[in-house]
């Protein structure tokens, strides 16, 4: 079975549970998963408030991990017993019902991990934990508009990316703290969002930032966006983002991705709202003749390297001969995909 057809069971067996009619506090509507370990099969549930469990079946003497008690997972030794059975189970709640598609995605990926392990089905279930645990945390602020907007154009680049290879969100280097966002074998994009109605400034951080890959090249794409008034048109920022999300092979991967430059899922209410015209697109090549500084202009005008922190604006030019074609951006994507290859 594969990854859209078992999240398509789980999502069917949670939409038959939460039609049900709702039961005691202490009890759970439940229904089997097709999973199975020598303890028994993995199991859906839905509590009376409304909120989804993936119940994985243990030992009666088996220990759980502590620690993962909210605020949006928790997981803790549940016994559900009928009139015929009696089964402990390690049992995953998400706390949040907003954000039962993203647990969809994380009890598919345990599902199929206990697939690959049954006879550890824990094991399975703290392997994918330990790789999305990162994205339930809620400590830390939510983006601010700048940090949203740069993420936006980001993302944008990252789509187009995406429709070229599934695979292409291992380009995004940027989030890693890679001096350029994209980068491949000899190619690099960095990408620079401003929300300011005039001018083209736009702020470089460091010296390596405009400095191409040894004996490569690098771009840079440059976008202005808007923010539509109240019902007007344009894209939405988490409209954007699970489009990126869908037509990524790793969503884990590219989840950690996002949650290294700031996005946590748990915030994901505040960017509902948050939609975006892109007015102008850009794309440069960053070449001698471009503006910028790096450690290797400065050498070359005699300026110690012992300079650090360096911080920039420069004013991007409207009519350059680094200015790409439309054919010329389609080529540089393309060149990073096939240098990914």
């Amino acid at each position: 079975m594969n990854d859209d057809s078992q999240r398509q069971v789980v999502e069917e067996h949670w939409a038959a549970l939460e039609a049900e009619k709702t039961i005691g506090e202490r009890r759970l509507r439940v229904a089997r998963l097709p999973v199975t370990t020598p303890q028994g099969r993995l199991t859906a549930g839905v509590d009376h408030k409304g909120f989804r469990h993936l119940l994985v079946p243990i030992h009666t003497h088996r220990k759980i991990r502590t620690g993962l008690d909210g605020p949006v997972l928790q997981l803790r030794k549940r016994p559900l017993e009928d009139d015929e059975t009696y089964q402990m189970y390690a049992d995953l709640a998400c706390l949040r019902t907003d954000l039962n598609d993203l647990f969809t995605d994380l009890c598919t990926d345990v599902l199929d991990a206990v697939a690959i392990l049954p006879e550890n089905p824990v094991k399975a279930l703290y392997g994918v934990l330990d790789r999305w645990k990162a994205l339930f945390q809620s400590q830390g602020a939510p983006l601010g508009p700048e940090q949203v907007a740069g993420l936006f154009g980001e993302l944008l680049v990252l789509q187009r990316l995406l429709a070229r290879d599934p695979s292409a969100h291992r380009l995004w280097r940027g989030p890693g703290g890679h001096p350029h966002d994209f980068v491949a074998r000899k190619s690099a994009v960095e990408v620079k969002t401003t929300t300011a109605t005039k001018g083209r400034r736009t702020r470089i951080h460091g010296l390596d930032q405009l400095d191409a890959p040894e004996n490569g090249v690098l771009s840079l794409a440059w976008f202005r966006l808007e923010t539509p008034d109240a019902g007007g048109s344009g894209t939405g920022f988490m409209e954007l983002l699970r489009q990126v999300l869908h037509s990524c092979d790793d969503e884990s991967a590219l989840l950690e991705l996002l949650a290294a430059v700031g996005y946590r899922s748990v915030d994901a209410g505040r960017y509902q709202d948050l939609r975006f015209v892109v007015r102008e697109e850009g794309w440069y090549r960053v070449a001698p003749t471009f503006p910028r500084l790096t450690t290797r202009t400065l050498m070359d005008a005699g300026v110690p390297i012992s300079i650090l922190d360096v911080e920039y604006t420069i004013d991007l030019p409207i009519d350059h001969p680094t200015v790409m074609t439309d054919d010329e951006v389609v080529q540089v994507i393309d060149l990073l995909i096939q240098e990914s290859a």
